[in-house]
């Protein structure tokens, strides 16, 4: 019997997934695909935090059940570390709740908190998540921009005056998921501002918050005074502790919104496995030269990306954050589309980059690249690059 299911008519054909379906393949045929297109971290978590897993995995009582909202000393860990990071007091009762990844916390928070026919305000281009958690909800989106100038608080103020009806939530990603701008304090006082005067929610998704370069250290919206009374904010242990497949995140922030996003949760799971939750306090609580460490690793990624790539022929802008850089497609091939663009640059370089429309319409024109290949691997993909690039008549640097 065929069906045409509502919410599933409401999303179209995920773009990325053609790419990683090529990759896929090319690389069941024994090619050797250098992988720039899913954020996927490749170095593994500290050796204390496996260390703790598989302790506390071997006690037989921690098999059952866990806490649908996290267990307590996880929840204290979470607001322990926004106190020391960003001056930030949480109550871990009320004001923080564990989550499957960020991922999952924002698409039940949207099951939450979203009626049909509500009008969602989201940043285009942006993770999918953010407009398609509520699209599944029932919610219409109204795109504003991803920079943060004087045309993004113009777009907001026209969203607020010409919607109907009227927007009832805004999502916010800094550093941003895919374009790795950011933000400072400053503005996120005006943001809250802002909400607290139209009275509109806030969804910060922070979950790069360990990936800043160039001593440029990230801010929490929380920061802001008066940000409780209107946002909550996700965070996520997949990048900062390289644990993404281990599906650990968290939300915290205004009491109202984590209510509501703790009683959804807990008709639909019951938490993550408790050995997890564990190894995730000795993620928080336990020595953090590792964040370091990995942050001075995607920045010479970075570092090493712009300069071989700019060689090749492929001028890329240095992302200030995140663990991607957000990259115009060159100049001479512009015409070509982005997903066309990464289809080709898999099939005759060998290099898999995610196309910039999948992020929404306004990342035409853009490519999100990954820096989850160690330095040797991103020079190859140059080198595959310049190659390709020579195959089309773009004139190279020394080509």
């Amino acid at each position: 019997m065929e069906q045409e299911f509502y919410r599933i008519k409401r999303l179209p054909p995920y773009v990325i997934a053609e790419v990683n379906a090529m990759r896929a393949a090319a690389r069941a045929e024994g090619r050797d695909i250098i992988d720039l297109g899913m954020g996927n971290p490749d170095q593994p978590p500290p050796q204390h935090v496996i260390d703790k897993l598989c302790e506390v995995a071997a006690k037989p009582d921690a098999h059952g059940y866990s806490q649908s909202k996290g267990i307590p000393g996880l929840r204290r860990a979470q607001s322990d570390y926004y106190a020391r990071r960003f001056g930030v007091d949480l109550d871990p009762e009320s004001e923080v709740i564990v989550t499957l990844g960020s991922k999952e916390g924002l698409a039940s928070l949207a099951t939450a908190i979203t009626a049909p026919g509500d009008t969602i305000l989201a940043p285009n281009p942006s993770y999918p998540i953010h407009t398609f958690g509520f699209i599944i909800a029932g919610a219409s989106i109204r795109s504003v921009p991803t920079t943060p100038d004087e045309n993004y608080w113009k777009a907001l103020e026209q969203a607020m005056t010409f919607t109907v009806p009227r927007p009832t939530i805004l999502v916010v990603n800094f550093p941003s998921n895919p374009t790795a701008e950011t933000v400072d304090l400053e503005f996120y006082e005006r943001l809250v501002d802002w909400a607290r005067f139209h009275k509109i929610w806030v969804l910060s998704d922070l979950a790069y918050s360990e990936l800043y370069y160039d001593g440029k250290p990230t801010v929490s919206i929380l920061q802001a005074k008066g940000a409780k009374d209107v946002a909550i904010e996700f965070t996520s242990l997949s990048k900062t502790y390289g644990m993404a497949g281990w599906r650990m995140g968290f939300a915290v922030g205004n009491r109202t919104l984590i209510s509501a996003l703790t009683r959804v949760k807990s008709y639909i799971d019951y938490g993550a496995f408790t050995p997890i939750q564990a190894a995730a306090c000795a993620a928080l609580n336990g020595p953090q030269d590792y964040v370091e460490q990995n942050r001075q690793m995607y920045h010479r990624r970075r570092d090493v990306m712009v300069e071989a790539f700019g060689r090749a022929g492929w001028d890329i802008p240095p992302p200030p954050a995140s663990m991607f850089a957000w990259a115009p497609l060159p100049a001479a091939l512009k015409d070509m589309g982005s997903l066309e663009f990464s289809k080709q640059l898999l099939t005759e370089a060998q290099v898999a980059v995610a196309p910039g429309v999948g992020y929404g319409e306004d990342g035409e024109g853009f490519v999100r690249i990954a820096m989850v290949e160690n330095e040797q691997r991103l020079r190859q993909a140059a080198r595959n690059v310049k190659r390709y690039l020579q195959s089309k008549g773009v004139n190279t640097p020394g080509g």
